[in-house]
Protein backbone atom coordinates (compact mmCIF):
# COMPACT_ATOMS: atom_id res chain seq x y z
CA UNK A 1 0.00 0.00 0.00
CA UNK A 2 1.09 3.53 -1.09
CA UNK A 3 0.28 6.86 1.36
CA UNK A 4 0.35 10.22 0.66
CA UNK A 5 1.95 12.57 3.59
CA UNK A 6 0.26 15.72 3.88
CA UNK A 7 1.34 18.47 6.17
CA UNK A 8 -0.40 21.93 6.25
CA UNK A 9 2.87 24.58 7.73
CA UNK A 10 2.47 28.56 8.07
CA UNK A 11 5.76 29.92 9.15
CA UNK A 12 7.61 26.24 9.99
CA UNK A 13 10.75 27.27 8.09
CA UNK A 14 12.84 26.20 10.73
CA UNK A 15 10.97 22.95 11.78
CA UNK A 16 10.36 21.73 7.90
CA UNK A 17 13.91 20.26 6.82
CA UNK A 18 13.85 18.22 10.68
CA UNK A 19 10.33 17.14 9.88
CA UNK A 20 11.15 15.74 6.62
CA UNK A 21 14.76 14.20 7.43
CA UNK A 22 12.81 12.37 10.32
CA UNK A 23 10.02 10.96 7.63
CA UNK A 24 12.59 9.34 5.61
CA UNK A 25 14.55 8.15 8.19
CA UNK A 26 11.45 6.09 9.77
CA UNK A 27 9.83 5.29 6.59
CA UNK A 28 12.10 5.04 3.82
CA UNK A 29 12.53 1.61 4.32
CA UNK A 30 8.86 0.45 5.28
CA UNK A 31 6.68 2.49 3.10
CA UNK A 32 6.37 3.68 -0.46
CA UNK A 33 4.96 6.94 0.24
CA UNK A 34 4.97 11.60 -0.89
CA UNK A 35 5.24 14.04 1.23
CA UNK A 36 3.04 16.81 0.42
CA UNK A 37 4.13 20.24 1.86
CA UNK A 38 1.06 22.71 1.71
CA UNK A 39 2.50 26.54 2.49
CA UNK A 40 0.00 28.23 3.74
CA UNK A 41 1.80 31.50 2.22
CA UNK A 42 4.23 31.68 5.10
CA UNK A 43 6.11 35.09 5.76
CA UNK A 44 9.08 33.41 6.72
CA UNK A 45 11.95 31.93 4.67
CA UNK A 46 9.81 28.55 3.73
CA UNK A 47 9.27 29.71 -0.24
CA UNK A 48 13.38 29.62 -0.11
CA UNK A 49 13.98 26.28 1.59
CA UNK A 50 11.56 24.93 -1.55
CA UNK A 51 12.69 26.98 -3.97
CA UNK A 52 15.28 23.89 -5.67
CA UNK A 53 13.22 21.47 -4.22
CA UNK A 54 15.89 18.59 -3.39
CA UNK A 55 14.35 16.69 -1.34
CA UNK A 56 13.17 12.92 -1.88
CA UNK A 57 9.65 12.03 -2.95
CA UNK A 58 8.06 15.92 -2.04
CA UNK A 59 5.66 17.93 -3.45
CA UNK A 60 5.50 21.52 -2.29
CA UNK A 61 2.59 23.95 -3.19
CA UNK A 62 2.00 26.85 -1.82
CA UNK A 63 -1.17 28.92 -1.68
CA UNK A 64 -1.15 32.54 -3.12
CA UNK A 65 -3.09 33.51 0.25
CA UNK A 66 -3.23 32.39 3.76
CA UNK A 67 -6.46 30.04 3.66
CA UNK A 68 -6.52 28.12 7.15
CA UNK A 69 -5.48 24.83 8.16
CA UNK A 70 -8.67 22.87 6.97
CA UNK A 71 -8.20 24.27 3.23
CA UNK A 72 -4.47 23.56 3.10
CA UNK A 73 -5.25 19.90 4.20
CA UNK A 74 -7.90 19.80 1.82
CA UNK A 75 -5.82 20.92 -1.21
CA UNK A 76 -2.97 18.49 -0.26
CA UNK A 77 -5.16 15.46 -0.42
CA UNK A 78 -6.84 16.32 -3.48
CA UNK A 79 -3.56 16.97 -5.16
CA UNK A 80 -1.85 13.83 -3.66
CA UNK A 81 -1.75 10.22 -5.69
CA UNK A 82 -2.63 7.62 -3.28
CA UNK A 83 -5.72 6.80 -1.33
CA UNK A 84 -4.48 6.08 2.02
CA UNK A 85 -3.86 9.66 3.61
CA UNK A 86 -1.28 10.54 6.52
CA UNK A 87 -1.65 13.72 8.25
CA UNK A 88 0.96 15.35 10.28
CA UNK A 89 2.01 18.94 12.05
CA UNK A 90 4.53 20.79 10.88
CA UNK A 91 5.42 21.90 14.24
CA UNK A 92 7.78 18.67 14.90
CA UNK A 93 5.59 18.26 17.91
CA UNK A 94 4.09 14.77 16.19
CA UNK A 95 6.96 12.46 16.12
CA UNK A 96 7.03 10.77 12.31
CA UNK A 97 8.37 7.59 14.12
CA UNK A 98 4.60 7.08 15.21
CA UNK A 99 3.51 7.15 11.89
CA UNK A 100 3.72 2.97 11.14
CA UNK A 101 2.58 2.41 14.48
CA UNK A 102 -0.59 3.94 13.33
CA UNK A 103 -0.57 2.22 9.62
CA UNK A 104 0.06 -1.04 10.64
CA UNK A 105 -3.52 -0.39 12.46
CA UNK A 106 -5.51 0.89 9.68
CA UNK A 107 -3.51 -1.70 7.18
CA UNK A 108 -4.52 -4.53 9.67
CA UNK A 109 -8.29 -4.14 9.16
CA UNK A 110 -10.49 -3.44 6.05
CA UNK A 111 -13.34 -2.38 8.45
CA UNK A 112 -10.97 0.52 9.90
CA UNK A 113 -11.16 3.33 7.93
CA UNK A 114 -9.73 5.99 10.27
CA UNK A 115 -6.62 5.88 12.67
CA UNK A 116 -6.08 8.72 15.04
CA UNK A 117 -3.27 9.59 17.61
CA UNK A 118 -4.00 9.78 21.28
CA UNK A 119 -1.18 12.39 22.31
CA UNK A 120 -0.22 10.36 26.11
CA UNK A 121 1.74 13.61 27.16
CA UNK A 122 0.85 16.81 25.75
CA UNK A 123 4.22 19.24 25.96
CA UNK A 124 1.89 22.00 26.14
CA UNK A 125 1.32 24.55 28.64
CA UNK A 126 -1.25 24.12 31.30
CA UNK A 127 -3.68 26.74 30.15
CA UNK A 128 -3.92 25.08 26.80
CA UNK A 129 -4.04 21.44 28.22
CA UNK A 130 -6.77 21.97 30.59
CA UNK A 131 -9.01 24.20 27.95
CA UNK A 132 -8.30 21.11 25.24
CA UNK A 133 -9.26 18.76 28.15
CA UNK A 134 -12.81 20.56 28.13
CA UNK A 135 -13.50 20.79 24.64
CA UNK A 136 -13.11 17.39 24.16
CA UNK A 137 -15.74 16.29 27.10
CA UNK A 138 -17.72 18.58 25.57
CA UNK A 139 -17.65 16.82 22.04
CA UNK A 140 -17.54 13.75 22.94
CA UNK A 141 -20.81 14.26 24.72
CA UNK A 142 -22.63 15.67 21.86
CA UNK A 143 -21.01 13.63 18.97
CA UNK A 144 -20.15 10.61 21.12
CA UNK A 145 -17.23 10.11 18.37
CA UNK A 146 -15.44 7.94 21.30
CA UNK A 147 -12.16 10.10 20.89
CA UNK A 148 -10.69 11.71 23.74
CA UNK A 149 -8.37 13.80 21.65
CA UNK A 150 -9.69 14.78 17.94
CA UNK A 151 -6.63 17.56 17.89
CA UNK A 152 -3.84 15.42 17.53
CA UNK A 153 -2.93 15.92 13.71
CA UNK A 154 -1.41 12.75 13.30
CA UNK A 155 -3.60 10.57 11.53
CA UNK A 156 -4.66 7.91 8.96
CA UNK A 157 -7.86 7.64 6.87
CA UNK A 158 -9.31 7.12 3.57
CA UNK A 159 -9.22 10.14 1.17
CA UNK A 160 -12.20 9.54 -0.55
CA UNK A 161 -14.36 9.15 2.79
CA UNK A 162 -12.76 12.16 3.30
CA UNK A 163 -13.73 14.17 0.34
CA UNK A 164 -17.00 12.50 0.77
CA UNK A 165 -17.98 15.01 3.54
CA UNK A 166 -19.50 18.67 3.08
CA UNK A 167 -15.86 20.84 3.58
CA UNK A 168 -16.14 23.50 6.29
CA UNK A 169 -13.48 25.81 8.11
CA UNK A 170 -12.26 23.85 10.82
CA UNK A 171 -13.17 20.07 9.56
CA UNK A 172 -9.90 18.67 10.12
CA UNK A 173 -10.32 18.87 14.11
CA UNK A 174 -14.07 16.70 13.52
CA UNK A 175 -12.78 13.80 11.63
CA UNK A 176 -13.27 10.91 13.98
CA UNK A 177 -16.59 12.41 14.48
CA UNK A 178 -17.44 12.10 10.62
CA UNK A 179 -15.83 9.00 10.12
CA UNK A 180 -18.34 7.35 12.97
CA UNK A 181 -21.21 9.31 12.36
CA UNK A 182 -20.94 7.74 8.61
CA UNK A 183 -20.95 4.74 10.42
CA UNK A 184 -16.98 4.05 9.15
CA UNK A 185 -14.77 2.28 11.79
CA UNK A 186 -12.63 4.26 13.86
CA UNK A 187 -9.45 3.58 15.75
CA UNK A 188 -6.90 5.39 18.21
CA UNK A 189 -3.57 4.80 19.57
CA UNK A 190 -1.04 6.93 21.98
CA UNK A 191 1.47 8.53 20.42
CA UNK A 192 4.33 10.77 21.59
CA UNK A 193 3.90 14.86 21.77
CA UNK A 194 7.39 16.85 22.04
CA UNK A 195 7.78 20.34 23.02
CA UNK A 196 7.72 22.97 20.48
CA UNK A 197 10.93 24.10 19.94
CA UNK A 198 10.71 26.59 16.98
CA UNK A 199 7.91 29.37 16.21
CA UNK A 200 4.77 29.69 17.63
CA UNK A 201 1.48 28.09 18.05
CA UNK A 202 -1.18 29.47 15.65
CA UNK A 203 -4.25 29.34 17.68
CA UNK A 204 -5.35 31.14 20.80
CA UNK A 205 -7.52 29.35 23.36
CA UNK A 206 -10.35 31.69 23.41
CA UNK A 207 -11.01 31.46 19.55
CA UNK A 208 -10.61 27.85 19.50
CA UNK A 209 -13.20 27.37 21.98
CA UNK A 210 -15.91 29.76 20.20
CA UNK A 211 -15.14 28.28 16.82
CA UNK A 212 -14.98 25.02 18.15
CA UNK A 213 -18.63 25.48 19.84
CA UNK A 214 -20.04 26.61 16.13
CA UNK A 215 -18.00 23.30 14.42
CA UNK A 216 -19.91 21.05 17.15
CA UNK A 217 -23.27 22.46 16.01
CA UNK A 218 -22.25 22.50 12.24
CA UNK A 219 -20.80 18.47 12.70
CA UNK A 220 -23.81 17.61 14.27
CA UNK A 221 -26.51 18.79 11.54
CA UNK A 222 -24.04 17.14 8.75
CA UNK A 223 -24.61 13.73 10.79
CA UNK A 224 -27.65 14.38 11.24
CA UNK A 225 -28.64 14.80 7.45
CA UNK A 226 -26.58 12.03 6.41
CA UNK A 227 -28.67 9.54 8.98
CA UNK A 228 -31.69 11.30 7.67
CA UNK A 229 -31.21 10.69 4.05
CA UNK A 230 -29.84 7.05 4.59
CA UNK A 231 -32.78 5.81 6.17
Amino acid sequence: MSVSIVIPAYNEYLNLTILIDEINKHLNDQLNYEILIIDDCSNDDTPILFKENFFNKLKYIRNSKNLGQSKSVLIGIKESKYNTIITIDADLQNNPKDILKLYNIYKASDEVKLVGGIRNKRQDNLTKIISSKIANKVRMLILNDNCIDTGCSLKVFDKKIFLSFPFFDGIHRFLPALFNGFNHKTAFVNVDHRLRKHGNSKYGTIDRLYRGIIDIIKVKKIIKKNNMNNE
